[in-house]
């Protein structure tokens, strides 16, 4: 085995861990895998025979990836979908592993309102644990301001409504009780599964018109409504897990046409989240369901 193939063993060895990293920092796949390579990249054209400690050696470089990657996003979404993570009901080993490195779609949207310094401070420190004498270099910032940073986040991310029910099959039955109403056109029966401030968030692609944001349960009810009849005609809805919660993918002609996320939280609806873009739905990996 040469040097280059022993390195790059090493890094594949790190790979899920940076993935996870960089997925809690972007809320992006594809831009979660762009950061990994990128951190490949500097790997490879570095001196690390020095370094006893690669796991943090790598954590540090995908994390200053990340950072720049938020700092430079200039044409940022109005209203943020992230990218969902799909996986079976069913799911066996490979999707128990995948959803181990997953977040919540709630979550991440509470993530993108945090700046990009106390996103990077409160992921690295409260997801996994990292001191913060080694976040500090990493935000430019002393160890005591690093602090405050994580702090702050702390603050906002416990005071938003992130966490739902545990129990899927719960969050099941209120899910198929809103799309059951949603297909009847029953707005009566999905005010009744929505809590009168849910949000709904969706992202439809620039041709459609971007994101938007509805508030309120009788105004969500009627875009599901709306979304119930532009859906319908030849597609079929597939259940599924949406960063482990329960979710659905609406196909149309074998070709994913829109990904929902359900946060239920108290039995009833609190947030949904709309992946109807054409080019990331493209970028999903669907293969799953399969």
């Amino acid at each position: 085995m040469t040097d280059a193939d022993w390195l790059a063993h090493r890094f594949e060895t790190h790979r899920d861990h940076l993935r996870a990293v960089a997925y809690r920092m972007l809320g992006s796949l594809s831009e979660a895998d762009d950061a990994v390579q990128e951190s490949w990249l500097r790997l490879s054209r570095s001196d690390t025979s020095g370094v006893e400690n690669l796991a943090g050696w790598l954590t540090t470089v995908v994390g200053r990836v990340c950072l720049d990657m938020l700092r430079s996003r200039k044409a940022r979404r109005e209203e943020f979908v992230p990218d969902p993570i799909i996986s079976r009901e069913d799911g066996g080993p490979e999707e128990s592993a995948l959803l181990a490195d997953s977040v919540g779609l709630a979550l991440l949207v509470v993530l993108d309102t945090l700046t990009p310094g106390e996103r990077l401070a409160f992921v690295l420190r409260d997801m996994f644990a990292m001191p913060f004498d080694e976040i500090a270099p990493i935000v430019g910032r002393s160890e005591a301001a690093t602090r405050q940073l994580a702090s702050r986040a702390r603050r906002r991310v416990q005071g938003a409504p992130v966490a739902p029910d545990p129990d899927v099959a719960r969050q099941r039955e209120v899910v198929d009780a809103f799309l059951a109403a949603a297909r009847g056109g029953d707005f009566e029966a999905l005010v009744t599964v929505l809590d009168p401030d849910v949000v709904l968030r969706a992202d439809r692609g620039a041709a459609q018109g971007g994101s938007i944001e509805v508030t309120g349960a009788a105004a969500v009810a009627n875009q599901a409504l709306t979304f119930s009849r532009l859906g319908a005609g030849g597609g079929t809805v597939r259940r599924a897990l949406v960063n482990g919660a329960a979710g659905v993918v609406a196909t149309r002609d074998g070709r994913p046409f829109s990904v929902l996320g359900f946060t239920v939280s108290g039995g009833r609806i609190v947030e949904i989240d709309i992946l109807a873009d054409p080019v990331r739905l493209d970028r999903l990996d669907l293969a799953v369901l399969d």
